[in-house]
């Protein structure tokens, strides 16, 4: 090497590659074709040459009716998908009047706590005209539900919704914290999801196995394509444990990662984990549709580069990430508002972020070819290193006894938290190089006045929840979550019953804490 400088995840960066990089490189079976198996250039033949990539905003804030007012912003300003933010206390199955939901209601998302506020938040929104996807996990199920009710009183059934949750609970035990259960009894409620879409909303995406969260956390590039492709594997076991054919539930599988500002590597990453995968259900699973082996993904782009110092760099960040999603062959991307290292996204700020990726699809050139770091030498070359360190991560967890096992001793949790302090203190140090925080900072700035959410929307919430109780059938409501309890301690699918208590307007935390009740709660090791 004639430089000592590496990737993000610690993988040799020579200033120069040529064919020597590739000696003994086999592109025909590495590559193939576009749409083809091992997917290295994309799971479609023609790509971004018909038609860009979905351009979904991520939004949600205060209130539902706050909220769908930013929604039908976004689609009037041209975005063609919805991704919607909950807040903290409906992530984690309690109503707005919960005593731990207080000061938290509405603040990182939109507050939901019943089939009202979801009517609300999707008010002369046409369901069968949109896709929408939701960022929930622990709580998916009931979401989705409440979803499909308000879809059915527009006149939509179920095999109409397009969408994806994200459904992804083993991640949060790593690196977000957002769970309610026990692994084992997260993983029968993910199950029982998957059977149901089956049956019930067929087009709809079950599960989004997210690497975005574990990275913003610290992983690197390695860590990530490793965490997430384990966890899919625990997911996709844990189905066929439960009696469902693979090539019934695997083609809705999909995946969100998230998009440095590492051009180089991060095209290396999205290229290696869908060959990676491919392999994986393919040869591991013995996977018999093509569609099962195909790696579908959303990208975010870093919130965690974003910087307050300078909010207005964050633009040109944002930029470079959403073009390495896009060179890398992303399916839908979100691209952050430049002032989000500050508070929630201002109007303005989110319709700039969606602009962003409007000028990628439509003034560059990039929809013009498929794949076009196909045969680039050093991108090659880091396709095959990060390939190589990913799947001895796997090997090392599957050593573990799986992602279940290796999330117990905290494995995963203790790798991304090193890798993490060592970026830290390479800021520290300025060996790694922030722009306007340890290098071409400035003496004062302009003073950005944020976005806020009214701490009023706390008792506005809680005055409809009460007045939901006092208005419904509760006998009714208590003998849906008699149901609910008595499915969670048997077999059954627990999404019906569900389905029956949240049409009788029972609430999120209602339906959480009947499940609740029977499984109780995760408490992860570190904190007994």
């Amino acid at each position: 090497m004639s430089d000592e400088r590496r990737t993000e995840s610690g993988l040799p960066l020579d200033t120069l590659y040529g064919p020597q990089a590739l000696d003994g490189w086999d592109s025909a079976r590495q590559l193939g074709n576009p749409g083809e198996y091992p997917y290295t250039r994309g799971v479609y033949p023609t790509m971004y040459t018909g038609r860009p990539w979905t351009m979904r905003q991520y939004a949600g804030f205060g209130t539902a009716a706050e909220s769908n007012a930013r929604y039908r912003e976004l689609l009037t300003a041209g975005t063609t998908g919805l991704s919607v933010a909950f807040d903290l206390p409906t992530q984690m199955g309690y109503d707005s009047d919960h005593p731990l939901a207080h000061g938290e209601v509405g603040k990182v998302g939109v507050a939901i706590d019943s089939i009202d506020d979801m009517r609300r938040l999707f008010d002369g929104i046409a369901l069968d005209q949109v896709s929408t996807s939701m960022t929930i996990n622990s709580t998916a199920a009931i979401l989705l539900l409440l979803y499909e009710l308000v879809a059915e009183e527009q006149g939509v059934p179920g095999t109409a919704l397009n969408g994806t949750i994200q459904n992804d609970v083993l991640k949060e035990y790593i690196a977000r914290g957002t769970y309610i259960y026990p692994p084992a009894q997260s993983l029968r409620l993910i199950t029982d999801i998957f059977t149901y879409c089956r049956q019930s909303i067929p087009k709809w995406n079950t599960i989004s196995i997210s690497g975005y969260h574990m990275a913003e956390a610290g992983a690197t590039p390695v860590q990530e394509v490793a965490f997430t492709l384990a966890d899919g594997i625990a997911y996709v076991q844990a189905a066929l444990d439960s009696g469902q054919n693979i090539d019934e539930f695997a083609p809705r599988l999909a995946f969100f990662f998230v998009s440095r500002t590492t051009i180089l590597e991060e095209v290396a990453k999205f290229r290696a984990a869908r060959r990676m995968w491919a392999r994986i259900m393919r040869e591991r699973f013995d996977a018999k549709d093509p569609k099962s082996w195909m790696l579908r993904f959303h990208t975010q782009t870093a919130g965690v580069q974003l910087t307050a110092q300078q909010p207005e760099v964050n633009l040109v960040r944002v930029a470079v990430q959403g073009l390495a999603a896009v060179l890398g062959g992303t399916q839908s991307l979100h691209t952050n508002s430049f002032d989000e290292a500050i508070a929630l996204p201002t109007a303005k700020a989110a319709r700039l972020a969606l602009r962003t990726q409007q000028v990628l699809a439509y003034e560059t050139d990039v929809c013009a070819t498929v794949d076009p770091f196909a045969g680039s030498y050093v991108v090659e070359s880091l396709t095959d290193e990060l390939e190589a360190a990913a799947e001895a991560l796997i090997a090392r967890i599957d050593e573990l006894g799986g992602a279940v096992a290796a999330i117990e001793q905290g494995f995963q949790k203790s790798e991304i938290e090193r890798s993490a302090y060592e970026v830290a203190q390479q800021i520290d140090a300025g060996d790694r190089v922030i722009v306007g925080v340890n290098q071409f900072a400035i003496e004062s700035e302009e003073r950005y006045e944020p976005m806020r959410v009214n701490p009023a929307i706390e008792a506005e919430q809680i005055e409809r929840l009460r007045a939901l109780r006092a208005d419904r059938d509760q006998a009714k409501v208590d003998a849906a979550l008699a149901d609910i309890r008595r499915a969670a301690e048997g077999t059954d699918n627990l999404l019906a019953p569900m389905r029956v208590a949240l049409q009788a307007r029972a609430t999120v935390g209602e339906v959480s804490d009947a499940l609740r009740a029977v499984w109780g709660q995760y408490r992860p090791i570190d904190t007994l």
